[in-house]
């Protein structure tokens, strides 16, 4: 949701209050974190570990991961869980206390993520707190990437932090130690060099791979249906080429960025924080696409002193190019500041880690396996003296210049995420405003149409056909009252129009909606822009050729039905205020998820919710439209500010021609004629009647008259205009 990544922040610095462990202890037993454990001791210490026992025997300890760490995830609030870990650091157990995510909620099963998470138990993090070993690596869950890579690096990053205060009793190294040789960046060397310079001593490192490595890679780690579904035919094109360089270090900062964007950067960076410049070209993104949705760059991840670090979406900044004249033209350059609760010393060789997906035999089944770039900083950035006292690697933190705070931009005409993301979707922006045109020369040109009923019938359908397959299953544009409740959301807190504007088709199917409710109420939307509308029209018109019965509500029933989707929307707007990862759950009262973006490849009781209601479609048509969908009731509301009036009536509509009401598909026509705007999906199929001098009574007399006049017209075969004694027929019945 771009919302959550919004408050995101907020949420991460509430995690960071009062240690809750004893809150939660209650919910724990001691034997699901250590085998044969009986008892805890009280909580001591802040923020608060309690001491595991069996009998007399210390096992170890337990302590909550949210208390040590951030552990925000996608829903924007803390994931609460216990971890139980010996006195040596081996993780022992773990138990999932409480979350919020919603796609754990109300789609991937929580022991699937769970289990993802068993690979972190009996890991020595002992050794990872020393640097000796790296962070253990958690098994990706597809669709819920974000959420499993947030627990498996709060779990492990929470035990190096408990296990480097050494509270544990097992012997970590404390004080008295002589450490290694200090180095600091030397900042009196800031002349701008060049790229090739750069890349040829090291101060720029690399990874190139080709599609055909790749696929060898995930074949030698035993996924062959991942290395049989590589990214193009051909294996030797490029992959991608990956390079990544500290710019926080003058000289190469000034080179990549300019002199000017340097020391915006110097200017913002705060006392020991550092900067990562990471560059991609090829067919694969380092970025992906996770991070507009859940804020966290799921692909990449720093590594260094055996903690590792996933960027969020506040850490990062687009550039637009890089600075030398002699640097190449690369397609994703992104900047990544260093958040200060990361112990990174850029002196001291770190790792950058890529991880790459690839689909594998179900259309949500992929594959992940990890690359990695190690870097060294050239010993020419930073002098070097010997140190006797201990210390921390907060102690160690590289200079930087001008540590004031200023303007975050780095160049003038740098691009925001939001325009890469348009650029990169201009095809699909293109198809999607064409459609829009069409469809507003539809509605301005409605009279025209109408008159000519088999075209225009062939033209909806079609029209229909390609919101539900192209705008639908293909390009996955289908609104959802989520986005209703996000933006009214984003309203009252910190709302930004970028988050918005990084899912294109998205937003310009709102503010086309937004266009259209001043002009035809929520009808452009409902009737004709809406996939899972379209799938339920589609069907209908197919019973009906299979002569499937159709089932007429009675008026009664049915105007006391329809506000049944406005209770719904009422109930889920009034949940969003008090948590919004719940108001997404019961907003699968939308088979939109189930139906449109995932294609029915769901949980089944999902499938089975959907189908039903596909169902009911089949007998009443639109039947979920005109009772259940709530973003109808959210679109109908505003829908009534509407200015104009394109539906024509004539006086007899309703009394004494009740024709229209009882064809309205939707039965959105009142029995005494007026049509409720509120409900009307501008199906048009009333114009068509209203226009008909056939089917129309007030049409009817209009040609009865006309021909009668024409008759009179017309001279007899001696030379008399008289009237014939009868005129053309109405339905078989001679009118005289």
């Amino acid at each position: 949701m771009l919302v959550l990544a919004l408050v995101g922040l907020s949420f991460a610095t509430a995690a960071f209050a009062a240690g809750q462990l004893p809150t939660f202890l209650e919910s724990v037993q001691p034997d699901e974190l250590f085998e044969g454990a009986d008892r805890f001791g009280d909580p001591v210490g802040d923020p608060p570990i309690a001491p595991v026992y069996r009998g007399d025997d210390l096992l170890g300890y337990v302590y909550l991961n949210s208390d040590f760490t951030s552990s925000v995830g996608y829903s924007g609030k803390p994931i609460h869980i216990a971890v139980g870990i010996d006195p040596s650091g081996i993780i022992k157990g773990f138990k999932l206390l409480e979350h919020h995510e919603p796609i754990v909620l109300i789609g991937i099963p929580q022991a699937k993520v769970v289990a993802a998470l068993n690979s972190i138990i009996g890991k020595d993090l002992g050794k990872v707190a020393s640097g000796a070993e790296r962070p253990p690596e958690v098994d990706i869950v597809s669709g819920a990437t974000v959420t499993v890579l947030v627990m498996g690096d709060s779990v492990v990053r929470s035990a190096v932090s408990l296990i480097r205060s050494n509270r544990l009793g097992g012997g970590q190294p404390g004080g008295g130690q002589q450490l290694p040789d200090v180095k600091t960046l030397d900042l009196s060397k800031d002349q701008a060099s060049d790229w090739q310079t750069l890349l040829g001593d090291g101060s720029v490192r690399s990874l190139r791979l080709t599609v055909g490595e790749v696929s060898k890679a995930f074949q030698e780690a035993g996924h062959p249906e991942a290395a049989s579904h590589p990214e193009t035919a051909n294996p030797e094109d490029r992959f991608i080429d990956l390079y990544i360089a500290p710019v926080n270090v003058p000289v190469i900062g000034k080179t990549l960025l300019g002199d000017v964007a340097y020391q915006r950067l110097a200017d913002k960076l705060k006392p020991g924080q550092s900067a990562i410049l990471v560059a991609g070209d090829g067919t694969y993104s380092f970025k992906g696409s996770g991070y507009v949705r859940g804020g966290i760059f799921d692909r990449i991840e720093l590594l260094q002193g055996g903690q590792g670090l996933r960027f969020r979406d506040r850490d990062h900044t687009r550039i637009a190019a890089l600075a030398p004249s002699d640097a190449p033209r690369l397609r994703e350059i992104a900047l990544f500041v260093v958040p200060p609760e990361f112990a990174f010393e850029v002196t001291e060789p770190w790792e950058l880690e890529m991880l790459v997906q690839r689909s594998s035999t179900g259309a949500r089944d992929k594959s992940v396996i990890p690359f990695t770039i190690g870097y060294t900083l050239p010993s020419g950035y930073y002098t070097v003296t010997k140190a006797e006292v201990p210390a921390t690697p907060a102690a160690q933190a590289p200079q930087v210049a001008s540590p004031q705070a200023s303007d975050p931009k780095l160049t003038p005409d740098e691009q925001p995420l939001w325009k890469r993301m348009w650029e990169m979707n201009s095809v699909e922006i293109a198809i999607t405003v064409a459609a829009l045109l069409v469809l507003t020369a539809i509605f301005f040109f409605q009279d025209w149409l109408v008159k000519r009923p088999r075209f225009f019938g062939w033209l909806r359908t079609g029209y229909l056909v390609f919101t539900l397959v192209w705008l639908g299953w293909y390009a996955n544009a289908q609104l959802s009252v989520v986005n209703v409740l996000t933006f009214t959301n984003a309203l009252v807190t910190n709302f930004s129009w970028e988050f918005f504007l990084a899912a294109p088709l998205i937003f310009i199917l709102w503010a086309a909606v937004a266009a259209g409710l001043l002009f035809w109420g929520r009808g452009p939307f409902c009737g004709w822009l809406c996939p899972f509308g379209a799938l339920q029209e589609l069907l209908s018109i197919v019973a009906k050729r299979l002569k499937v019965p159709q089932v007429t509500i009675p008026w009664g029933l049915h105007e006391r039905l329809w506000p049944v989707k406005y209770i719904i929307f009422l109930g889920l707007f009034g949940m969003s205020f008090y948590s919004m990862a719940y108001a997404e759950m019961l907003s699968e009262v939308e088979p939109f998820k189930t139906a449109i973006i995932l294609k029915f490849i769901r949980d089944w009781p999902f499938v089975v919710f959907a189908l039903v209601l596909l169902g009911a479609s089949l007998f009443i048509e639109r039947f979920y439209c005109r009772y259940l969908c709530p973003l109808g009731a959210a679109l109908a509301i505003p829908g009534r500010i509407r200015t104009f009036e394109w539906l024509k009536r004539w006086p007899e509509c309703g009394s004494p021609c009740q024709r229209c009401a009882k064809e309205c598909p939707v039965q959105a026509i009142h029995p005494e004629g007026p049509i409720n705007v509120n409900e009307c999906i501008y199906c048009m199929h009333c114009q068509e009647l209203y226009h008909d001098d056939h089917r129309c009574p007030h049409m009817i007399q209009v040609r009865l008259k006309r021909e009668k006049f024409m008759a009179l017209s017309t001279p007899d075969s001696r030379g008399e205009k008289k009237p014939p004694k009868t005129l053309l027929t109405h339905n078989g019945e001679p009118v005289k």
